[in-house]
């Protein structure tokens, strides 16, 4: 039995080649993985040894042979296949251990060249998978390195690889060399100025139980690379399996999260939040956001940014809730709130980034994409447009507001007093009715006085300003850009109302 090495990724190779010496197997190696190997005292044969021909440029070709891909692609049971082989002095391979050159990790480093990016990209590893894969019930193609032990272990036991494992890692190299030459298109047909194609990476998490409706089936993914602030990515410690709108709301409950610097809580309900507070610590920041909206909040979705404590888990296990979300509990916490044992626990990554995931939506035949809106403007008070001027508390409600307003559904309005939600009207066909239910909710509350409001869209009437101003409302952000602004400055300076005009809009469909 005879094994090829050829890797870009050493991990683990030397001792799987040792482990293939001891049951027997030849070994043949190629350039930097052939010295690895002899260094470490694996006796192996050089490629050229098996082709009769030396590697030329500068390494370019030296497995491109019919010594190997005859040896790789001859079925054992058809005799043509095994007379050729014989008549031309070729053996067969039976074994293919390949990891390709590191495109990506070189295309993604800073000032890169394209000539450096060509000579990152593999032929002969990909031909040599893609060789072995297709004669997988002869062949065993290994492309990963965690398969290593798997594979050694089960040649212990039974002499070789099954058919069974051979399948399964043939689709696994198939896979690789798809996503290896993916990649090198996306760059290529950049560097040359063609319509750009997409190709998505996604692995299957799970299948769900059912999609948004009971009728609908449904599959979650994720990506390759692991981001912050992902479901996709997080560890769940307790409770049933997640259903696809659970899925949907905490993905918009983590992008809300996302927001704050300070201890933040937010409960949320139908993608929209239901009540949401920045407070001293996770307890104050918990207890402000369920009072913010007691009822609404019942079988909803929660996230915080600070760890779950036990007082706070303790507070939180009276009321029914289907997830909540984390970047640690304590075991305390974990005491308290696993004796739920249909409660989600997640623990999420909550590290800050700079980097702008891609948001992708379907539409029928297509697909939306664009960067994710992770940018926020910081209120300050030289964005006032009106004569009245926020005083420093306002200030910070309406930078909070302002936080909170871009995750809510449009035509959306949040209303605020002391870094919590009193009212979020989400959704409305017209900005006014959004307003109608916010102050509605703000007013249930008895709060009728020194609150502020957002709105993701500027007014096109004056018709908010006047309600906003009847209704306890001394300070509102928005962003402007209406040909009617100036009527909605006239009606707040004549309220004695300040606003404040942010540029920047935040329309969430």
């Amino acid at each position: 039995m005879r094994a090829l090495i050829s890797v870009s990724d050493k991990t683990g190779v030397v001792d799987f080649a040792k482990n293939l010496k001891a049951l027997g197997w030849e070994v043949i190696a190629t350039g930097g993985t052939m010295k690895l190997l002899r260094e470490s005292g694996v006796e192996v044969l050089n490629i050229s040894d098996v082709t009769g021909f030396p590697e030329i440029c500068d390494g370019r070709v030296k497995t491109l042979h019919p010594a190997v891909h005859g040896g790789l692609l001859a079925r054992r049971d058809v005799e043509e296949h095994v007379e050729a082989l014989r008549a031309n002095g070729i053996e067969f391979i039976d074994l293919v251990c390949v990891n390709l050159y590191p495109f990506r990790q070189t295309i993604a480093k800073e000032g890169v060249t394209l000539a450096e990016a060509i000579e990152n990209i593999d032929i002969g590893g990909p031909s040599m998978l893609r060789s072995a894969a297709k004669n997988f019930r002869d062949v065993t193609v290994v492309c990963d390195p965690a398969d290593y032990a798997a594979i050694l272990d089960e040649m212990r036991a039974e002499g070789n690889t099954s058919v069974e494992t051979r399948l399964r890692l043939s689709a696994k190299a198939y896979t690789h060399t798809a996503e290896y030459d993916s990649m090198i298109a996306t760059y290529m047909r950049a560097q040359a100025g063609l319509p750009e194609k997409l190709f998505l990476d996604f692995d299957l998490v799970q299948s769900l139980r059912y999609g948004e409706n009971p009728h609908q089936t449904a599959k979650f993914y994720r990506s390759a690379e692991e981001v912050p602030f992902s479901l996709a990515h997080a560890r769940q410690l307790n409770g049933k399996e997640l259903s696809y709108n659970n899925i949907q709301d905490a993905n918009a409950a983590l992008n809300i999260v996302r927001e704050f610097d300070e201890p933040f809580c937010v409960g949320l309900k139908h993608m929209n939040p239901c009540g949401a507070a920045v407070g001293r610590d996770v307890v104050e920041a918990w207890t402000k956001a369920y009072e913010a909206d007691k009822v609404s909040i019942f079988g909803g979705i929660v996230a915080v940014n600070r760890e779950v404590t036990r007082e706070a888990a303790e507070r939180m296990k009276p009321i029914f809730l289907e997830i909540i979300m984390a970047p640690k509990f304590s075991e305390g916490a974990l005491e308290v709130l696993c004796t739920k044992k249909n409660l989600r626990l997640l623990e999420v990554d909550m590290t800050r980034s700079d980097v702008h995931p891609m948001q992708y939506v379907s539409v029928n035949g297509g697909l939306l994409a664009q960067e994710l809106d992770v940018e926020t403007k910081r209120i300050e008070a030289s964005m006032t447009v009106t004569k009245a001027r926020p005083d420093a508390a306002q200030l910070r409600d309406l930078e909070f507001a302002w936080r909170i307003v871009k995750h809510v559904k449009s035509n959306a309005i949040v209303v605020v007093k002391g870094g919590q939600t009193l009212g979020v009207g989400a959704g409305q066909m017209n900005r006014i009715g959004s307003a109608e239910i916010a102050l509605k909710e703000a007013q249930a509350k008895g709060a009728t006085e020194g609150l502020v409001m957002a709105s993701d869209g500027f007014f096109p009437f004056d018709d908010c300003v006047t309600l906003a101003a009847a209704n306890g409302v001394a300070a509102i952000v928005q962003p402007g850009g209406s040909i009617r602004d100036e009527d909605s400055i006239r009606k707040a300076d004549e309220t004695g109302v300040a606003m404040l005009f942010t540029g920047m809009r935040h329309f969430k469909h």
